[in-house]
């Protein structure tokens, strides 16, 4: 029996717990937090994810080594692979740490993505953004996830706050200009690769946020099958120059009929949710086979499939258990504002059930708002 060492502790690392019992696996968790939600379902490492000393006696404990936050450096990632293997690979990781990288390499690859600059200063800041045009956003190369690190310039006065904002850290973690994008929807690719080069991919997923943040997910997109397509190869081209192995997020923008690529998660992702209840073989599972070397599962949606994301504090369960359609999870986590503490999912077998149960659900749960972009989206399905 194989035991998965898991650098992050999070609610992404409590699923892939849970869908590798059925695998016959172990895991162990790296974390700093001691309250980290994965340790409540395997043992917990408290230390530091640049402790090389303790990273070292961490990996003597477990076969693989895999991650569930972005976040975790490069360098003790690297260090870590010479002793276990670890999955994805060291690079693939500094690539999609930093957005100026990893938009260089989308560009090497041929793939259309958004304006964008490397600003070393205001006075580059105030040249680039008379070139883009407002508004555009500011935002920091590394550690910024959901909405985090970035300021939305609209108009001059945006300028200077923006640097005065994040001017501060462009010496530790660097600063990016990305052009505004009045795109139609947001997208997602969830795809998966193992060490053999198959490469799978889940039904194109069409997503919505709010402040920054995922609040709901569908799949399939119901966008025509040569966008989908074309979106699924950008993604296949990403993992092959990259030799990638697990699973990861290529997340794009469609405006009237074109691609734009805005960046990659490393990592199971937030929009690939829907698969734990929706597909045939869930995005945790995959990640699992991928890294261990085993055949990656079949990637199909089983009908319609979405996902609401919950913040903040869970809602009351029944009304989604009530739904025949509906699937509850609960990541364990202290209420916080903001913080993700679980999502619900629902499968059905065409758009108009779909409809009723999310309808029937925001209603219930006085969340009206956020189903109702899904229920647009169902209606023209």
């Amino acid at each position: 029996m194989k035991t998965v060492g898991i650098l992050g502790g999070g609610q992404l690392a409590r699923m892939m717990i849970l869908a590798g019992a059925p695998l016959g696996l172990r895991f162990r968790i790296y974390d700093p937090s001691p309250e980290a939600c994965a340790g409540q379902l395997a043992p917990l490492v408290n230390g530091q994810f640049d402790d090389l000393a303790a990273l070292q006696a961490f990996a003597g404990s477990v076969d693989v080594i895999t991650f569930d936050f972005e976040n975790v450096p490069a360098a003790s990632v690297a260090a870590l692979s010479a002793l276990r293997p670890v999955f994805p690979n060291a690079g693939a990781l500094a690539v999609a740490q930093d957005r100026l990288s990893e938009k260089r390499l989308f560009q090497a690859l041929g793939i259309a993505l958004p304006a964008f600059a490397d600003i070393d200063s205001l006075a580059t800041l105030q040249a680039r953004v008379a070139e883009f045009g407002m508004p555009c956003i500011l935002k920091t190369r590394r550690l910024g996830y959901d909405g985090k690190g970035q300021f939305r310039i609209r108009s001059q006065a945006d300028i200077g706050a923006a640097w005065q904002a994040l001017g501060a850290q462009v010496d530790a973690v660097g600063l990016i200009l990305e052009g505004f994008v009045d795109f139609d929807c947001e997208l997602s690719v969830v795809a998966a690769r193992n060490a053999a080069g198959q490469f799978v991919a889940w039904p194109v997923t069409r997503n919505w946020h709010v402040d920054g943040v995922l609040s709901a997910s569908l799949a399939p997109c119901g966008l025509p099958a040569a966008v989908q397509e074309r979106a699924v190869a950008h993604a296949r081209a990403v993992a092959e120059h990259l030799d990638y192995v697990g699973v990861f997020a290529l997340e794009l923008f469609h405006c009237d009929g074109a691609l734009l690529v805005n960046e990659m998660a490393p990592r199971v992702h937030n929009s690939g949710h829907w698969t734990g209840d929706g597909a045939q073989t869930s995005q945790f599972a995959n990640h699992l086979r991928a890294g261990l070397g085993l055949p990656l599962g079949d990637t199909a949606v089983l009908g319609v499939a979405c996902m609401l994301n919950w913040l903040g504090q869970m809602p009351e369960a029944a009304p989604v258990l009530a739904q025949a359609a509906g699937f509850w999870h609960d990541y364990g986590k202290q209420p916080r504002a903001g913080r993700k503490v679980g999502h619900a999912n629902f499968r059905t077998d065409d758009a108009p059930a779909m409809a009723r149960a999310l309808q029937q659900v925001g209603q219930a749960l006085g969340r009206e708002a956020q189903v109702a972009p899904l229920l647009d989206a169902l209606s023209v399905a």
